[in-house]
């Protein structure tokens, strides 16, 4: 499950509660259907991953991941094979005697994934495990933690403030504004059903067309995400009339910024084959009229 919205909303004290490093003013926290609420730290069986790794320095990648389980006072053998075993699942067998500063980012994380899972915890906690990391790590560790998570099985609440990486991640997404929940769902749902004009504006781009550009005598603002829009030849009914402003290419897909007779600013999302034979056209100060394909009122 991903804990996702904008800072300071309260995902990151939410995930905090469940584990224990922050006390409720009311409700409860439930873990494996028992009342965990008033359980101390170490008594809840959650294992933690902070954004910035937290690893100890001066401890090998062997010893980092084993510190929770000397704790516990398992013999050498026993934290031997576990830590071999968990350096297997985390695809960091060769760097077991290296220290963290010998390790790239993405290395480090996974260490410190491997380190929570040691303890066979019944929650796992990621507070934006990947948001100092590169974009193509942070793409690369999505893909992994997901595989990850199947073959560990463990229930799993990862924090963040990133759309593509909750939508990659997560079975359930938990939409989260100034410290209230706006939505639960699974991607699909919170993209093409949301509950409320914040989960449109924050899952996904949207433009916000006001209701004289859209429909006569419609009192409330209309929401259309930029594929929904359509460049036309011509005026047709209730096309809207727009200049070209820009024109963006991103790989198989460009993206077009568009002004309307008010200043308003629009962005429409169209494929290669909606632009085949038009892109030499599609230049700034071009007059065209823009068509809606859907769009949601609230």
């Amino acid at each position: 499950m991903a804990l996702l919205g904008p800072s300071g909303c309260g995902k990151s004290t939410l995930l905090r509660m469940i584990a224990g490093l922050e006390s409720l003013d009311e409700g409860k926290i439930y873990i494996n259907g028992g009342d965990a609420t008033e359980l101390p730290v170490q008594r809840r069986n959650v294992g933690f991953v902070f954004q910035h790794f937290a690893l100890f320095k001066h401890r090998t990648v062997r010893d980092n991941i084993g510190f929770g389980l000397e704790l516990r006072g398992l013999n050498a053998a026993r934290i031997r094979d576990r830590v071999e075993e968990l350096l297997s699942l985390v695809q960091m067998q060769d760097y077991g005697d290296r220290y963290p500063s010998q390790l790239s980012g993405g290395q480090r994380q996974r260490v410190s994934l491997a380190r929570a899972l040691a303890v066979k915890p019944d929650v796992l906690l990621l507070d934006e495990p990947f948001s100092a990391l590169d974009a193509k790590v942070r793409k690369e560790l999505r893909a992994w933690l997901r595989n990850l998570h199947e073959q560990t099985n463990v229930t799993t609440v990862i924090v963040t403030h990133d759309q593509e990486e909750a939508m990659e991640v997560a079975d359930k997404i938990v939409v989260i504004n100034e410290g209230r929940i706006e939505q639960i769902g699974t991607a699909e749902e919170i993209y093409d059903h949301p509950a409320s004009p914040f989960v449109m504006q924050f899952v996904g781009e949207v433009n916000v067309l006001e209701p004289s550009f859209h429909r006569a005598g419609e009192s409330a603002p209309l929401f259309v995400r930029p594929h929904e829009l359509e460049l036309l030849d011509g005026p047709q009914e209730d096309s809207i009339p727009a200049t070209v402003r820009r024109l963006t290419t991103f790989g198989r897909d460009f993206q077009v910024e568009l002004e309307l007779e008010d200043g308003q600013r629009l962005v429409a999302q169209l494929n290669r084959d909606q632009v085949k034979g038009r892109l030499e056209q599609l230049v700034s100060g071009l007059r065209t009229h823009v068509g809606l394909r859907g769009g949601r009122q609230f």
